[in-house]
């Protein structure tokens, strides 16, 4: 299942009780329409007010189904701010999570006069980033790190080592788009990245400061999360 949706009004895409979640969402009318109890395995979850252009999620069923009018109905079911663009069928051991090769992730910034109009789709920063020290700085976190530094600092899990196989920087319409393309992303990672990026383009910090960030494997050493309004789940890969 490939989809997007507007995080904006949302507790994060992961279901939890008593909260508003995507997943929530198109699982309780999913299992409406298949008249069984579905349960939905996505590639990731994404946090509250983070958007999706392609999230992708598998689900199970013994049924002989059509896919299409399954799509079409949970279209016309699930809430307007959520949108199924395909299904298809895959193997039986196709794992939406386990089996992701690549995610690409999209974080956009205003640096220039606020607009209203995009307060919930782009971070309104609000001032100049010098491009060129981002994207130096940019190139030294590419490549196979410990990103320990880059994530919640109070996570207990032992594995910090992921790959960021690019990033681009580029200047839309006088949007900053910074690119991510990785193996995959602890939490908070990409908003933790581009947190620092906006300090080095700020002239807060400086590009050397990157390395020694990695090295310290410390959180409190990484300065600002960027808002949750700006990031996007662009794509997987599989």
């Amino acid at each position: 299942m490939t989809f997007s949706y507007d995080g904006t009004n949302y507790n994060g895409y992961q279901k939890q009780n008593n909260k508003n979640t995507i997943q929530d969402n198109i699982e309780t009318n999913l299992s409406k329409i298949l008249n069984e109890k579905t349960r939905i395995f996505s590639s990731g979850r994404t946090d509250a007010k983070v958007h999706a252009i392609n999230q992708k999620a598998h689900f199970n069923s013994d049924k002989e189904i059509n896919i299409e009018k399954i799509r079409n109905s949970l279209n016309k079911l699930i809430n307007k701010d959520i949108y199924i663009k395909k299904i298809e069928k895959v193997e039986d051991n196709f794992h939406a999570r386990f089996n992701v090769l690549e995610k690409v992730y999209i974080y956009k910034i205003n640096p220039n006069e606020y607009n209203p109009l995009y307060r919930y789709y782009i971070y309104q920063y609000c001032k100049k980033l010098d491009i060129d020290l981002i994207k130096e700085a940019s190139l030294i976190l590419i490549g196979t790190h410990n990103f320990k530094s880059f994530t919640k600092s109070d996570i207990t899990k032992n594995d910090f080592e992921r790959t960021i196989y690019d990033i681009k920087i580029n200047n839309k319409n006088n949007i900053i788009e910074i690119e991510f393309k990785g193996n995959g992303f602890l939490r908070y990672m990409v908003r933790n990245i581009v947190g620092l990026l906006i300090e080095i383009g700020s002239e807060k910090r400086k590009i050397e400061d990157v390395k020694k960030i990695l090295d310290s494997k410390n959180r409190q050493k990484s300065g600002i999360t960027a808002p949750a309004c700006g990031l996007y789940l662009k794509n997987v890969k599989y």
